[in-house]
């Protein structure tokens, strides 16, 4: 039986989920048009065994060989002896003829699967598709099956810790470059072996993304060092430049983005209007009214908790966005969370009473939704009491 259908109804979080609890065998498609990327991920009785994304495929032989694991000469005599008829899988060949051990090439392909389960936890819109089958034929380099739940249990870590990251760090194409003698003379750097490596890849032309490809290692590993680093004040992030030296941001219009996605939400096509929000929180991932805008489309989806995410991250960025308040009220009741989304409904009122965009009946509405609210809460307190 095939399980299918848009992202906006049930999120990738979920499909994993329900995958993972009903022990499915059989193979995970995913498609973002906004994105312009599919990816593939193969279950075992819910275990996932292998993934793969069109967008940085990740082969294994070059993973190895750019990590320094093996040469390019072991890749060669891998790849002739499966020519020669061995029909062993390439990392078991690699092992076979000692270029690496297994513990190694099973740390290198759980790290192939991983980053691309990670990518594909980060996408709110799209298609996802799964059919059941059999999955012995799947074209794996090593055999290792990774427990669904620990995949979701890191991805939430990583999207936590990211929160705090994309402060100095806002997307992977910032350029990390050494900073500046203090002048406060000789001293000593206390780093890790990971840390010595990232540092000794900096040379102020690469990217965050470009440094993780050199090193074989994953992207949030190498931001989340690069962000130490730079926390001690070892490196300092800029943003990449045009050939005119202007900020690749500068020369963008991030308005003209949001006003074509609030046209497309009038219009009732919320797919389109996600990818023009998208699209300029690319360019400006610190514009508070883009998040108050996604957060008005996961409503408009049903889907107050990602609303609320949204609207909690616009009101951060700037506590005074009038219409951010409103929404988060109308995400938090959605929830049956009454008492908070009072609270925050009654923060739109002091200011949106007085804000000339602001018409009659919109606070008329938001006034009865809080007297509702009110009542709502009351009686589920009394059928507790």
């Amino acid at each position: 039986m095939a399980i299918e259908g848009p992202l906006r109804e049930l999120g990738i979080h979920d499909v994993f989920q329900l995958l993972d609890l009903s022990r499915k065998t059989g193979t995970l498609s995913v498609t973002s048009n906004l994105r312009r990327n599919q990816g593939t991920v193969v279950f075992a009785d819910g275990a996932v065994i292998y993934a793969e994304i069109h967008s940085n495929p990740h082969p294994l032989g070059h993973l190895l060989v750019r990590s320094g694991k093996i040469t390019e000469a072991d890749l060669q005599r891998a790849r002739d002896m499966q020519q020669r008829g061995d029909r062993h899988r390439l990392g078991e060949v690699l092992v076979a003829i000692g270029a690496v051990t297994h513990r190694e090439l099973v740390r290198q392909v759980r790290f192939q699967i991983e980053e691309v389960i990670f990518e594909l936890l980060s996408w709110r819109e799209g298609y996802f598709s799964f059919a059941e089958g059999d999955v012995h034929h799947v074209p794996a380099d090593a055999a290792v099956r990774i427990p669904t739940e620990s995949l979701l249990m890191e991805g939430a870590r990583r999207i936590d810790e990211w929160s705090q990251i994309e402060g100095r760090i806002p997307h992977l194409g910032v350029i990390p470059t050494l900073a500046p003698a203090s002048g406060g003379g000789e001293g000593s750097l206390d780093l890790l072996p990971t840390e010595w490596e990232v540092l000794a890849a900096v040379d102020g032309d690469r990217d965050v993304r470009g440094i993780a490809a050199l090193l074989g290692r994953s992207e949030f590993e190498v931001a989340k060092i690069i962000f130490g680093l730079d926390a001690a004040g070892v490196l300092t992030i800029t943003e990449p430049a045009r050939a005119n030296g202007e900020s690749l941001q500068a020369t963008e219009d991030v308005t003209a983005l949001l006003a074509r996605a609030t046209a497309a939400a009038a219009g009732g096509d919320l797919d389109e209007a996600r990818s023009w929000a998208e699209q300029a929180r690319s360019l400006d991932p610190h514009e508070p009214a883009i998040y108050s805008l996604l957060g008005e489309l996961e409503l408009a989806s049903r889907r107050p908790h990602e609303a609320e995410e949204y609207l909690r991250r616009a009101l951060r960025l700037d506590p005074l966005l009038v219409s951010a308040h409103r929404l988060l009220g109308d995400a938090l009741a959605l929830q049956g969370r009454f008492p908070e989304a009072v609270e925050w409904w009654q923060r739109w009122l002091k200011i949106g009473e007085h804000d000339e965009h602001t018409n009659a009946d919109e606070v008329q509405r938001v006034r009865e939704s809080v007297r509702a609210a009110e009542t709502l809460n009351t009686l589920v307190r009394g059928a507790h009491g």
